[in-house]
């Protein structure tokens, strides 16, 4: 089993309930498919760099999961299928980026205690 860390972009018409109900869709599916989430973070409504369907922001989701290697395309294909999904990126993580993400985590836990 390999770690993947995907990130998708959610237009911007949902409301909170209704982005966080799309993302715990994805996430059901996941466990689905016998894979174990790790990590899971927010990041809310952003500025996009560019516009996409004419819009200008949206709702950013990171989700690190455990899976085999064929649930990435099956998630991928799920992606492309709901009109809410404006966009999105899944990688593979290597021991460094793995370092890398726990480190940016445990900064953000430190910059909450201050």
């Amino acid at each position: 089993m390999k770690r993947y860390e995907t990130v998708f972009i959610l237009t911007p018409v949902l409301s909170e309930d209704q982005a966080a109900e799309t993302v715990e869709k994805f996430k059901n599916f996941l466990k689905g498919k016998k894979a174990s989430i790790k990590h899971e973070e927010n990041w809310g409504l952003r500025k996009l760099a560019y516009p996409i369907q004419k819009k200008s922001t949206g709702f950013y989701t990171l989700v690190e999961f455990e899976a085999e290697g064929d649930v990435v395309g099956l998630l991928e294909t799920e992606y492309r299928r709901d009109e809410r999904v404006l966009r999105f990126l899944t990688t593979v993580m290597d021991k460094y980026h793995m370092e890398y993400a726990e480190s940016r985590r445990n900064r953000m836990k430190e910059a909450k205690k201050a």
